[in-house]
C-alpha cells in the first residue's frame, strides 16, 4: 500500500469535529447501518472504507474533500453505485456518498432540469415525466445519474436524442483542491468538455443541468424473443434492417436464458415517437425468425425505462467484458452463438446495443466521449449467486471477450469497463485521452480522484 493509500489513524476527536461540521452523516465501521451504506450493486464488492460521508449538499461534499486531502485519505465517490468495478468504494479511505442528495428542478418552460447527483434514472425520469419531458438515460432504471452522465450515457433515446452527456447544459463541481466550479460552455469550457465522457477523475459534481426533449408519454416499447438456433439468421437479418432504420427506433439484442430455462436470442427495443408509426416500422421484426415470444405494444416511457430492471438486480455477483463493434459480421455473430451456448449460468446475458443515429452526429472532438462512429456497444455479464462458481463464470466472460477481438474496433465503453489494467483505460478514451490527461494535471494534479477508469495526470 502506498503512502497515499494506507489508512492513518485519526483520533476521536478530529472524527468527531468532521461529524460536527456536516448536515449529512458521518458512518464508521460498528456503525447502525454500515454494511449496508458500503454495499452496491456488484454482490463481489466487498471494500470497507474508514469513512462514510453521506452528503446532503455541496457543504458536505466540500468538507469531505478537504477533509480526505489534509488527512492524506484515499478518496471513494457514490453516486448510484451501481458499477461492475466498484470504484464506488474503498477499502481504508473516505467515502464521499451521495446518495442522499436527490433534488430535482424541472423547467417546463426552458425545458431543463437540475438534478443531484444522487438520483437514479428512474427517480429522474419520473420527476420530468411528469411534464411530457425527458433526458435520454441508460436502460437499468436503479443506475446513478451522474456515473452515467459523467462516462457518455447509452440509453434508449439515444439515437433521436443523443448521449445522456449530449444533454448536459452545465455541471457545478467541487475539484480536488475543494472548490466550486461551474463547468458550461461559458465557464470552465475546458473542464466542461471533459466531464462529457472523461468520467469522475475531474472532481465531484454536485448539480447537472440538462436539456430536455417531449417523449410519449406513451412509445411502443417491449420484447421480441427467437429461438437460440435461430439466432444467426435474426442478427444478419436484424444488421441489414438496422443498416436504415429510423433515428426514433432504438434496438437492443440480448443473448439470454427464458424462465423455463432455454437459450434465446431478444430483442428489445424503444420507438421514441407514435406508436402506431413505431407498430409499423417494427413490423419486419416477425419475419427475422420464428417467434418464441413477443411482448411489443404502447407502454409508457417509464415502463419501457424499467423493463430490463429484473435482469440486472441489485447484489448479484457481476463480471463484465465490453467492447465496440466497427460492424457486426458473420464470424462475430456466430462466436456469440458459439459462446453463449457454453454459459455457465442462466442468469448471465451478452448485450448488443445499437448506436448511429445523433450519437454519430456530433464530431468525436467535441465531447471527451469519442467512440461515435462505431454500430454496437458489447457487453458480455457474466451474472451468478454462488462465489463458488466465481471462476467459471468469470472464465466464460474473459474467452469469450478473447476470441471476438479480431472483430472488435478495440475502443470500450467506459461505463462498462472493469478494473482491466491502464491499456484498456486508454482503449476507453481513445484520441481524447491526451488532451484529458492534461486537464487531468490542471484540476486534480495529485490524482486525488483516482478510484475511477483514472487518466493519470500531465503537466
Amino acid at each position: 500500500m502506498t503512502r497515499n493509500e494506507r489508512a492513518p489513524m485519526l483520533g476521536e476527536a478530529t472524527l468527531q469535529e468532521l461529524r460536527a461540521s456536516l448536515r449529512g452523516d458521518l458512518i464508521r465501521p460498528g456503525d447502525p447501518g454500515y454494511d449496508n451504506a458500503r454495499a452496491v450493486w456488484n454482490g463481489m464488492i466487498d471494500k470497507r472504507p474508514a469513512l462514510i460521508v453521506r452528503c446532503v449538499d455541496a457543504d458536505d461534499v466540500v468538507r469531505a474533500v478537504q477533509f480526505a486531502r489534509s488527512h492524506d485519505l484515499l478518496v471513494a465517490v457514490r453516486g448510484g453505485g451501481h458499477n461492475v468495478a466498484g470504484t464506488a468504494m474503498c477499502d481504508d479511505g473516505l467515502v464521499v456518498d451521495l446518495s442522499r442528495m436527490k433534488g430535482l428542478r424541472v423547467d417546463p418552460i426552458a425545458r431543463t432540469a437540475r438534478a443531484e447527483p444522487g438520483l437514479t434514472l428512474n427517480e429522474f425520469i419520473r420527476g420530468t415525466e411528469e411534464h411530457g419531458l425527458v433526458t435520454p438515460v441508460g436502460t437499468i432504471s436503479g443506475t446513478g445519474i451522474a456515473g452515467l452522465t459523467l462516462g457518455g450515457g447509452l440509453g434508449w433515446l439515444m439515437r433521436s436524442c443523443g448521449l445522456t452527456c449530449d444533454n448536459l447544459r452545465s455541471a457545478t463541481v467541487v475539484t480536488a483542491d475543494a472548490q466550486v466550479l461551474t463547468a458550461s460552455p461559458e465557464e470552465n469550457a475546458d473542464l466542461f468538455w471533459a466531464l462529457r465522457g472523461g468520467g469522475g477523475n475531474f472532481g465531484v459534481v454536485t448539480t447537472f443541468e440538462y436539456a430536455l426533449h417531449p417523449v410519449g408519454p406513451i412509445v411502443l416499447g417491449g420484447l421480441i424473443a427467437y429461438p437460440f438456433p435461430a439466432a444467426g439468421p435474426v442478427l444478419r437479418a436484424a444488421r441489414e434492417y438496422l443498416a436504415t432504420a429510423p433515428d426514433e427506433l432504438m434496438i437492443t439484442a440480448a443473448f439470454l436464458t427464458t424462465p423455463d430455462g432455454h437459450p434465446a436470442l431478444g430483442l428489445a427495443l424503444c420507438y421514441n415517437g407514435d406508436p402506431a408509426a413505431g407498430a409499423r416500422v417494427t413490423a419486419p421484426l416477425r419475419r427475422f425468425g420464428p417467434v418464441a415470444r413477443e411482448q411489443i405494444g404502447p407502454l409508457p416511457y417509464t415502463a419501457v425505462q424499467t423493463m430490463l430492471d429484473d435482469a440486472a438486480p441489485h447484489g448479484r455477483r457481476y463480471y463484465g467484458k465490453a467492447g465496440l463493434l466497427a460492424s457486426l459480421t458473420d464470424p462475430a455473430i456466430e462466436i456469440m452463438a458459439e459462446h453463449f451456448a457454453q454459459v455457465p449460468s442462466p442468469q448471465s446475458l451478452v448485450l448488443l446495443v445499437q448506436m448511429g443515429g445523433a450519437v454519430a452526429r456530433v464530431q468525436p472532438t467535441a465531447t471527451a466521449f469519442v467512440h461515435r462512429q462505431a454500430a454496437f456497444a458489447f457487453t458480455i455479464l457474466s451474472i451468478w449467486e454462488d462465489p463458488a462458481e466465481d471462476t467459471a463464470n468469470i472464465a466464460w466472460a474473459r474467452r469469450f471477450w478473447e476470441d471476438l477481438q479480431p472483430f472488435t474496433n478495440r475502443g470500450v465503453y467506459v461505463n462498462e469497463l472493469g478494473d482491466e489494467g491502464e491499456e484498456r483505460v486508454h482503449a476507453a478514451y481513445g484520441p481524447a485521452y491526451p488532451r484529458l490527461a492534461a486537464l487531468k494535471g490542471r484540476y486534480d494534479p495529485t490524482n486525488v480522484f483516482r478510484l475511477n477508469q483514472n487518466i493519470r495526470p500531465v503537466d
